[in-house]
């Protein structure tokens, strides 16, 4: 395959595999995989500029040289919940497998949703280690799995990543939100998850294997993870608006 044929397929966005994918998850809001179709038919070169920083970086530079399958160990329960309590690891284990949930199931949601034509491997890996890191980013960040939990994790992330097809999403999601729930004020969770990637470090350029064993409060101490406060006391004073709609 030739250069301007691989930057062709890294680049192309796809509007109607986007409008399918957007009709489905207007029918049912659960899909996950319709979020991963969306976010592939509209990122563009996501994948590619996210390989040129992690190089640009010490840190990423070693993760792209050593390739680590972050999904073996985040699937290892006994090991996940032989971690110190209040470790991130330990954590993870309870938001994600305490919920019988795992880190398959993103693997296998986004299954059919993204084309790695024209992907280097570095690239591939990139693709795949932003997915992975998904639930961990949950963790670090405090959000829940609740619909504006996971709204305002998307913010954290478009801004950690800068993605058109999440940015999307955000869109759509405030638009519904602003119907059908006036009195939530959605713009500031939304930027708060802004302000809190802002003053995150990067999660991409980070060796989670190699954090968690430590314990939670320290690392997020450590890489500048502040509380979510607008979003805890959102759904501590109105938890009737967190929950599936």
């Amino acid at each position: 395959m030739n250069r301007l044929k691989r930057v062709f397929l890294r680049k192309r966005i796809k509007p109607i595999a986007a409008l399918l994918a957007i009709k489905k998850l207007l029918r049912d809001p659960d899909d996950t995989s319709q979020v991963f179709k969306i976010i592939d038919a509209l990122s563009g070169d996501v994948i590619g500029q996210t390989v040129k920083r992690l190089l640009d970086d010490g840190s990423g530079r070693e993760l792209l040289a050593s390739k680590p399958n972050i999904v073996t160990l985040l699937n290892d329960r006994e090991q996940l919940s032989a971690m110190p309590v209040g470790s991130v690891g330990h954590t993870y284990y309870q938001f994600v497998h305490g919920q019988n949930l795992s880190a398959d199931g993103l693997v296998a949601s986004s299954e059919g949703s993204r084309n790695n034509q024209g992907f280097s491997a570095n690239e591939r890996w990139t693709g795949d280690r932003l997915r992975d890191i998904h639930d961990l980013q949950h963790v670090m960040t405090g959000y829940g799995r609740d619909p504006i939990g996971e709204l305002s994790l998307l913010s954290f992330m478009t801004t950690q990543v800068p993605n058109r097809g999440i940015n999307f999403i955000i869109k759509m999601a405030k638009r519904k939100y602003q119907q059908e729930i006036a009195a939530l004020d959605i713009d500031a969770l939304v930027l708060e998850g802004k302000n809190l990637a802002q003053q995150a470090a990067w999660m991409p350029a980070i060796h989670w294997e190699e954090r968690l064993t430590e314990s939670l409060e320290n690392v997020r101490a450590e890489l500048g993870f502040v509380t979510p406060t607008k979003y805890q006391n959102s759904k501590m004073n109105h938890p009737e608006w967190f929950s599936a709609t």
